[in-house]
């Protein structure tokens, strides 16, 4: 599992207060990326290779509000991985009580630019899976 901290901003919130629904999907995005780049995969690369991964499935379950100034603790854990896929899942915490805001899941598949679907190449796939591997294990925190 990767975590990062962030604190929620006022652009993030909206007219009652809160923060807005959607943004919990680019946290999820952030705790992904996050993910990938402590795997050894970066982005930029790649996308250079020709390979992206767009989102298939998407899915948010909120528990309670984020608010303006909240720190918040955003907790990424891949929990399936193929050639083809991989599947995430969330979870958005108070860091001041670590309570739960949000938990979440996505799911991506491989592609070519073209949006063709495809097997990702070895020299990405074997630092995804020794990461994960390791992840799935406790060998990390």
């Amino acid at each position: 599992m990767v975590k990062l901290k962030d604190r929620v901003r006022f652009v993030e919130t909206d007219m009652m207060g809160v923060v807005h629904h959607a943004n919990y999907f680019r946290w999820f995005e952030m705790g992904r990326v996050e993910y990938l780049r402590q795997a050894g995969v970066d982005l930029l690369e790649l996308m250079e290779a020709d390979y992206i991964f767009p989102i298939t499935d998407a899915r948010c379950s909120y528990k309670k509000p984020a608010r303006f100034a909240d720190e918040i603790i955003i907790c990424a854990d891949m929990i399936e991985l193929s050639r083809v896929k991989m599947v995430f899942s969330y979870k958005i915490k108070n860091a001041k009580d670590e309570s739960l805001i949000a938990e979440g899941l996505t799911q991506n598949v491989f592609t070519k630019k073209d949006g063709s679907v495809t097997r990702l190449p070895k020299e990405f796939f074997q630092r995804l899976r020794i990461f994960f591997e390791i992840d799935t294990k406790g060998g990390r925190a």
